[in-house]
């Protein structure tokens, strides 16, 4: 999403209203006009779509960590269907999430957990970001790919595109469970990562941050919630590294090995050797 922020107040009043207004439209599925199972079932499945397949598998796991490879369409296709969570473009969203890593929870991490859970959360979206200008430096290896310029740039328009085609399909209904709900429901869960798993829950390595292991963040966001696991092996596909800790991104990974469609899978050693906590 193109930054714009207010120079007298710092504050970024097209990420306000924009979060804003999709919060409000999300209210319209409590009319039960706008009820029905049917709509109920396409907002589960883009929130799959767009928050396993897209996030999780395609922004984070393959396009941000490269921890395991895939024909290149199907890392287009992948990089599509994160587009369509409105969490902004793929460019921006890999630059952002290297710089957090790099600088995780100090000054310069976009979303310092030392600043509270809501600024981890939410809170920093809704100023101007320093970190938005170091992005070109972290994404030297997709930030000429025309598609993903494409996606970059036109991650409004794609989403407009998939509401009136909801709309032609099943009517308001399916768009406000297909659009509204679903992007809302797909961002709080991935913000949960940026908030919840630096207090919540377990540390089992000494990462050098505030990350945390957090049962309940890993169902909602299909793995991602063994944060403190990611920050010891950034580059490993599979985050839940104890047999309890259920990974259903690193089942599709699994699957997509067994089709030939992911190579090159990348792991966190089996006897791990940082430091227990």
């Amino acid at each position: 999403m193109t930054i714009a922020t207010s120079t007298k107040s710092g504050l970024n009043w097209v990420h306000i209203l924009f979060f804003s207004s999709l919060h409000v439209g999300a209210l319209f599925a409590l009319l039960p006009s706008n009820f029905s199972w049917q709509a109920v079932g396409v907002c589960v499945f883009l929130y799959w779509l767009t928050g396993c397949l897209g996030i999780t598998l395609g922004f984070h796991r393959l396009i941000t960590h490269r921890s395991f490879q895939t024909p290149k369409w199907l890392e287009y296709f992948l990089a599509f269907c994160g587009t369509l969570s409105c969490q902004g473009g793929p460019i921006d969203w890999a630059g952002l999430h290297r710089i957090h890593h790099l600088h995780s929870d100090q000054e310069q991490d976009p979303h310092d957990s030392n600043k509270g859970f809501w600024w981890s959360h939410i809170g920093w979206m809704f100023y101007r970001s320093p970190a938005f200008a170091d992005v070109p430096r972290f994404t030297k290896d997709i930030g000429e790919d025309p598609v993903y310029q494409f996606l970059q740039k036109n991650m409004i328009l794609l989403q407009v595109a998939l509401g009136v085609t909801l709309l032609a399909i099943g009517g308001w209904s399916f768009v406000v469970w297909g659009i509204f709900v679903r992007l809302v429901l797909v961002w709080h869960f991935t913000w949960f990562v940026n908030s919840a798993t630096h207090k919540f829950g377990y540390k089992t390595y000494d990462s050098g941050d505030h990350s945390t292991n957090c049962w309940w963040v890993a169902l909602l966001t299909y793995g991602e919630g063994w944060h403190n696991n990611h920050h010891a092996y950034q580059y490993s596909a599979r985050h839940g590294l104890e047999w309890w800790e259920i990974d259903f991104t690193w089942i599709v990974i699994q699957v997509l090995q067994m089709l030939g469609l992911a190579t090159n899978i990348k792991l966190a050693p089996k006897k791990q050797s940082g430091s227990a906590v």
